[in-house]
């Protein structure tokens, strides 16, 4: 080979690994120039749903000796557990969120009404520590009572969904009861009205 055709090939061979060089970073996209369907087709992770919650709140069937008939719901604040009594020793358990400090209470009341994706009328009491809530709020997805809602005798109080399934296992609401929606849908369709609950600030022994 001729000293100038080597000369040209050294050339070229020099230019394409330049070209290569500049090319290889640029093509690595930067995450905020992903395209769509490189952006959709990363995994998408709801925080604090699902199997990310501490599996105890994840509705399941328990061991849970009582005296209680089959079809009552029993309500474990401290623990924040919901149980259905199901009978021959075993219950269906919810996870829950439960009244803050100063807003728990024990008692046994009844289911004495239902609703689906319900309205949200706060009382009187709830607007005078916070005024600056809704005074009405129609029934829909984002309602804080969720998909269902079943009343609990003459208070104000019920059990009912949330759109904020991180509360469950808390101790954040003014009174009430709590479920994902799934779960309280799950409730719902179980319990009839006049069904019997006990709300207990203290574990059953």
């Amino acid at each position: 080979m001729s000293r100038t055709l080597r000369s040209l090939a050294l050339a070229a061979l020099a230019a394409t690994l330049s070209t290569a060089a500049v090319a290889s970073p640029l093509s690595l996209t930067a995450p905020d120039r992903q395209t769509p369907d490189q952006r959709f087709v990363q995994p998408m992770v709801e925080p604090n749903t699902g199997t990310e919650r501490d599996a105890r709140f994840i509705r399941q069937v328990v061991n849970y000796p009582t005296s209680e008939a089959p079809g009552t719901v029993i309500i474990d604040t401290p623990n924040t557990y919901l149980y259905l009594v199901l009978g021959n020793g075993r219950a269906l358990r919810y996870g829950i969120g439960v009244g803050r400090e100063g807003f728990t209470w024990s008692g046994v009341q009844q289911i004495t009404k239902k609703a689906e994706w319900p309205d949200w009328t706060p009382p009187p009491e709830m607007l005078e520590r916070q005024p600056y809530l809704p005074r009405f709020m129609a029934g829909g997805p984002g309602n804080p009572l969720g998909a269902r809602a079943m009343y609990l005798g003459t208070t104000v109080y019920r059990i009912h969904g949330t759109n904020r399934p991180d509360t469950i296992g808390t101790k954040v609401s003014s009174g009430c009861f709590r479920l994902v929606n799934n779960d309280v849908a799950d409730l719902y369709d179980r319990v009839p009205v006049g069904t019997k609950v006990i709300i207990r600030q203290k574990p059953e022994l």
